[in-house]
């Protein structure tokens, strides 16, 4: 019994050695040449440099310099559709809130900071019990609603 009890032990013992996928030297000639172990697979040749994979046709994102996002938008801001002033107002017309969004799109119900989060074209916020949502597509009209989840109703939002 303790013949048999002596090989099933060095079995799972070699079984829960750790796994290495490449080793040292394939790791430094991958990043050298700019593949991947994927890309190596379709034909780039980690025995070249990163240039003349890329002329071939291989080049890989993950490796490339990463570019600082806020120096873009600060170069070339992008216009958000919703930055403003707002009005959400009543079926019968009465101010029900007033909203401020800047150009980060950091929004202010009747002055006071609320998280906002974009969801399917729509930015949505709430402020007590009441979801305001805005249409991000500027070319749709009367799209931009508040809802109250307690009471069961909703009304308009406008800009001014």
């Amino acid at each position: 019994m303790n013949k048999a009890i002596l090989p099933a032990l060095v079995i799972l013992i070699a079984a829960q050695a750790p796994a290495h996928a490449i080793n040292d030297k394939y790791r430094k000639q991958l990043e050298q040449s700019g593949c991947t172990q994927v890309s190596e697979a379709q034909g780039c040749d980690i025995h070249k440099s990163k240039a003349e994979n890329a002329k071939a046709g291989f080049s890989n994102p993950a490796l490339e310099p990463a570019t600082d996002p806020a120096a873009d938008t600060a170069a070339t801001p992008t216009p958000t559709p919703y930055a403003g002033q707002w009005v959400a107002k009543s079926e019968a017309g009465k101010t029900v809130a007033t909203i401020r969004i800047d150009a980060k799109e950091q929004v202010w119900v009747n002055g006071e900071r609320v998280n906002a989060k974009r969801t399917d074209g729509t930015l949505q916020f709430r402020h007590g019990k009441f979801l305001f949502t805005l249409q991000g597509d500027r070319r749709l009209q009367n799209q931009d609603y508040w809802t109250d989840s307690d009471a069961g109703t909703k009304g308009p939002i406008q800009i001014e």
